[in-house]
């Protein structure tokens, strides 16, 4: 089949000669005629011209013209793997099986060249790059290369062009689970160019400078015999193998409670691969990628991705960019932690002096302290050169006073979480700033409109709310109050991007979206809990719903912060949200939270199990139960916050949820869970999207 908007990426071949009488290479170079911004992809055509090229280079080979093959990329990108964007033109089974089949057919022909073949991993490769690559008989990659996976399990797919037969059978099954299984569920990690060589995705590795020079040579030295290339021998007892994918099994429990299809179709794969001759474990590939492909797993997985790659760089309801003033210096309220991270962000990406404040010198040292030593750690992982190490380290100060904003452009607080804080925060920096500087807040409940509602310019003010770790969640919620004009949002937008987030407008109503939907699922799972059932049954009801379970996750943001959200939202919402005395009692107790964490497992606490409400008559719930009442209430919750347009549309609720809560690809976020168990239509009375979006054509 063909897929009508394919941007091909074009197999250019020339011939290099190899040094020390080697012979010739023909390399082939991928590219799709653009820059990395977009990156080489895999559709019909561009497979279809793989394969020709390798069947034109074949000829060769045969003829005794060239003694060696070899591929690589453009600048910056081996491959990142299908293209996705014509997915939703697979309505039938036959022509995901067909596409299945052509990538199989196209690899297995480059990896069954009758000479040596190579892949030069000189940038991002990803699913069937990462593949490609494994059909060579060598690899090299170059140690500047900033991700390599199979993140096809995150999608609601296998790596299915012969990553989970070929993978294991390389480097050994629990490395190979490690790259199919764990890294795609643990948000999606993506290794480095030295961590790959590590787990042995690679034979070789170079430095970006004269990555493909070097890897000539050392092609040339393999081809001569003058190398040997030494790899470990795979494991493949029995015992070891079956252990290794039961342990990978129980990891795919604990993220996705089986609510996923993909890990275990891949687990499936992998088991057989140890005894499967290469044909059949390719046969079994295109099976299982074609039910995938033609699954609303998938294509909730595909709407996922789109939100990100899409709409996150087009935010709906973000004023004329034109509008945006220039951002020449920042400064920075508070140098706890939050605000710590927030000035290495602002240096790091705006390249701006950044001043930090805060009540005495003591945390002023402190927080520009944090700053120079995370910018010695990038530097001490070479991310990051002497010089450029020198310049950010100089662009970062400190202070008692807030003189030092007089010339800011930008002031965002991240102050203690009370309105009478940030109020006097705001007008102490009015006295001392220009009128247009803009004033930005942190909160991540409060009001904006009431925060800038007795200063003398109150349309200076807008919400810039950051998700924790902020070098991490890619999320920026941006919140304007009812008076913040046009000029500051557009720079807020602006700033945003030059952080690399992406950025929800949201209205000024409680907790804006992500927490006040988190509010209201940890409220519910709270009062159940209250009620009377086991903690252990609540939290995994959770499983492949959140990317914790509730009671983790509080010990993740801090019992105190989670308590000021739930009753915040108590106070605006006081008919359905809850706050859990439970909860009261674990904060009054300054407890941690409820688990132990430190082994990497969760371990309850009993100091903190002794606070858990004990009710009279107590109502125990099981897995399931849990699990529908709590989807009932987000599909209540959800679909208020859209009548109340807090959000813009259900697709900035699933990408909101994605980036700054952490919701599963292969959910789509939240709202097509919703639909396609049909809880929206049970609780709301219809869908949040419709059929066809997030699901299988109908």
């Amino acid at each position: 089949m063909e897929f009508g908007n394919e941007v091909v990426t074009r197999a250019h071949v020339r011939d290099v000669a190899l040094p020390g009488g080697a012979g010739t290479l023909a390399l082939i170079t991928l590219d799709n005629g653009f820059d990395h911004s977009k990156p080489n992809t895999f559709g019909p055509a561009s497979i279809a011209g793989f394969h020709a090229a390798v069947d034109a280079v074949r000829a060769r080979a045969e003829a005794g013209e060239i003694s060696a093959v070899a591929v690589t990329g453009k600048p910056f990108i081996f491959a990142v793997g299908a293209d996705l964007t014509g997915v939703p033109l697979i309505t039938q089974r036959e022509q995901a099986i067909a596409v299945a089949r052509s990538g199989h057919a196209a690899f297995a022909a480059f990896a069954d060249l009758p000479v040596p073949t190579f892949a030069f991993v000189n940038g991002a490769a990803m699913g069937g790059g990462v593949e490609l690559a494994l059909s060579a008989t060598y690899r090299t990659i170059s140690a500047g290369v900033p991700a390599v996976a199979l993140p096809e399990v995150f999608l609601g797919l296998v790596p299915g062009w012969g990553g989970c037969w070929m993978l294991p059978n390389l480097v050994g099954v629990e490395n190979a689970l490690k790259v199919i299984i764990e890294n795609p569920l643990s948000q999606n990690r993506m290794l480095r160019g030295p961590e790959a060589l590590t787990l042995g995705l690679a034979d070789a590795m170079f430095e970006p400078a004269d990555f493909l020079e070097r890897s000539i040579e050392w092609a040339a030295a393999v081809v001569t015999g003058a190398l040997t290339v030494d790899r470990p021998e795979v494991d493949r007892d029995e015992g070891t193998w079956s252990t290794a994918v039961a342990k990978a099994r129980a990891f795919a429990d604990l993220k996705t409670g089986r609510q996923a299809r993909s890990p275990y179709a891949a687990l499936d794969l992998v088991a057989a691969a140890r005894t499967a001759p290469r044909d059949e474990g390719f046969a079994a590939e295109d099976e299982a990628l074609a039910d995938l492909i033609m699954s609303d797993e998938m294509r909730a997985g595909l709407y996922a991705f789109e939100l990100v790659q899409k709409r996150a760089k087009r935010p709906a309801g973000a004023p004329d960019k034109a509008l945006a003033r220039r951002v020449t210096k920042v400064g920075v309220v508070g140098a706890g932690l939050m605000a710590s991270q927030l000035a290495l962000l602002f240096i790091q990406r705006l390249q701006v002096p950044v001043v930090l404040t805060d009540i005495d010198d003591e945390r002023v040292a402190r927080g520009v302290g944090y700053v120079h030593a995370e910018l010695e750690k990038l530097a001490g992982k070479g991310r990051l050169g002497p010089d450029r190490l020198n310049r950010y380290r100089g662009l970062v100060s400190g202070s008692t006073s807030k003189a030092g904003f007089a010339d800011a452009d930008f002031v965002i607080e991240a102050v203690f979480e009370e309105m009478s804080v940030k109020k006097q925060v705001f007008a102490e920096l009015e006295e001392i700033t220009s009128p247009e500087c803009v004033f930005a807040t942190n909160t991540s409940s409060l009001s904006i409109s009431e925060m800038a509602s007795e200063l003398e310019h109150p349309e200076r003010v807008v919400g810039f709310h950051f998700f924790n770790p902020v070098a991490v969640m890619p999320l920026l919620e941006i919140i304007p109050g009812r008076q913040t004009d046009e000029a500051t949002l557009a720079t807020a937008f602006a700033v945003g991007r030059e952080l690399r987030k992406t950025c929800i407008l949201a209205a000024d109503r409680p907790s804006f979206i992500v927490n006040r939907l988190l509010g209201r699922f940890m409220g519910e799972a709270a009062r159940i809990l209250d009620e009377g059932t086991p903690i252990e049954v609540v939290d995994r009801a959770f499983a492949g719903l959140a990317p914790m379970p509730p009671f983790v996750l509080i010990g993740l943001v801090g019992p105190a912060i989670a308590l000021h959200n739930g009753e915040t939202l108590v106070r605006a919402f006081p008919d359905r949200f809850y706050a859990s005395p439970t909860l009261q009692r674990l904060v009054e107790a300054r407890l941690p939270g409820f688990y132990d964490l430190s082994s990497g497992r969760p371990v309850l606490l009993p100091e903190a199990a002794a606070l858990i409400e004990q009710p009279s008559d107590p109502v125990v719930l099981d897995v399931r139960e849990v699990r529908a009442r709590v989807l009932a209430v987000l599909a209540d919750e959800a679909r208020r916050m859209l009548d109340e347009e807090v959000a813009q549309s259900p697709m900035d609720i699933d990408l909101a949820m994605i980036t700054g809560a952490g919701f599963q690809f292969w959910n789509g976020g939240i709202t097509p869970l919703l639909d396609r168990t049909g809880v929206a239509e049970k609780v709301t009375g219809h869908r949040f999207l419709p059929p066809g979006l997030s699901t299988l054509p109908s």
